[in-house]
């Protein structure tokens, strides 16, 4: 951050702690496979899909991005906080699911109308 004068944008595969700079807290990325696997794993299973394609991973890509705020960005996160991991995976595996359904990949059927239930329900809770 200090070598751009705080416009850098950084994740790693590894968490690194917050960097104050100039009055401003920059909060690293942790770029790893929390962020995608367990929506894709959770969309796959619910959905009986059994060819993941690129277009999978691709949307769920687009999923996790369509998460980041504008919040998020300003703080130097290119991810969302970690601390909302459950509602980001939840949301990726209700977009991967559409997906799915909508490029003939699903194979549970009959296909659930609402989608975001339909994932919610099979979510595991520690209740």
């Amino acid at each position: 951050y200090k070598h751009t004068e705080g416009r850098a944008i950084f994740a790693s595969g590894s968490p690194f702690a917050a960097v104050s700079m100039n009055g401003k807290t920059f909060h690293p990325g942790q770029g790893n496979n929390a962020y995608i696997f367990p929506g894709v794993g959770l969309a796959v299973i619910a959905a009986k899909i059994r060819n993941i394609t690129d277009g999978v991973f691709l949307k769920s890509a687009q999923a996790l991005s369509s998460m980041v705020t504008h919040s998020d960005l300003s703080e130097g996160r290119l991810y969302p906080p970690l601390s909302n991991i459950q509602e980001v995976s939840t949301h990726v595996a209700v977009e991967t699911v559409k997906y799915a359904y909508a490029q003939g990949l699903a194979n549970f059927f009959p296909e659930p109308k609402d989608k975001d239930c339909f994932i919610r329900s099979r979510l595991y809770s520690t209740n």
